[in-house]
């Protein structure tokens, strides 16, 4: 993990994730079909700026009943002495994906106060509204599910993943309407200026096509 100033983390979160993305390629420091989540992955709350945080890791499950679990204690230990901003990545391990629920209203507002700007999790959240109401906290969840369950945290701090990015404790994470991205330790100080740059290439090209002279004809194949 690499601690940014909190001006840096500012500049990140006035950045669409998209165009964060697409700064991040520009590093070839990993794949280009790596690194992100799917459409599985729904954000809760578009209108929100912009999240930004480190990553804190758990696994949860709240469809198998009579299991137990370390208890989310343990979780809110780590947070208190967590880098900030933290967003908590929870895994769903339990035998039920479809009706899981892993944070509603009492658990998301203990996580900002203890310094989440969200959480990310390929199981359910509830408490929408309420949750709304806090202000300036994120959800990234494959749905809402109205009942909680038997929620149970299993583990905290593994390498967990979800649809299909790996996430470890610390990871730079960079989110908004459009989706979740990893922002890698190695570029992560200057991929904000790089994002800056990629802005302006790309409104070079949006007055090239929307000039009154536009035509494909000789045109080049244009960059993604």
């Amino acid at each position: 993990m690499r601690d940014l100033t909190p001006d840096q983390i500012t500049a990140l979160r006035r950045i669409d994730s998209p165009t964060i993305a697409n700064a991040i390629e520009t590093f070839k420091i990993r794949p280009r079909v790596a690194g992100y989540v799917g459409y599985d992955i729904r954000c809760i709350f578009p209108d929100l700026p912009p999240m930004v945080g480190y990553a804190l890791t758990c696994t949860v499950d709240s469809t198998t009943e009579g299991r137990q679990g370390i208890g989310f204690q343990a979780l809110y230990r780590l947070m208190e002495d967590a880098p900030k901003p933290i967003v908590i990545v929870m895994q769903d391990v339990g035998q039920d994906r479809l009706h899981s629920c892993h944070a509603g209203e009492v658990m998301s507002t203990t996580m900002k106060r203890l310094g989440g700007v969200g959480i990310l999790t390929d199981g359910g959240l509830r408490d929408v509204r309420e949750v709304g109401n806090l202000g300036g906290f994120h959800y990234f969840c494959a749905g809402l599910v109205v009942s909680h369950g038997n929620p149970l945290c299993v583990s905290v701090g593994d390498e967990v993943t979800i649809s299909g990015m790996t996430v470890k404790p610390g990871d730079l994470l960079h989110g908004d309407v459009n989706g979740v991205v990893h922002i890698p330790d190695e570029c992560a100080a200057e991929v904000a200026e790089a994002a800056y740059a990629t802005w302006t290439r790309e409104e070079a090209t949006m007055r090239s096509i929307n000039a009154s002279n536009f035509t494909m004809r000789d045109r080049a194949e244009p960059e993604h």
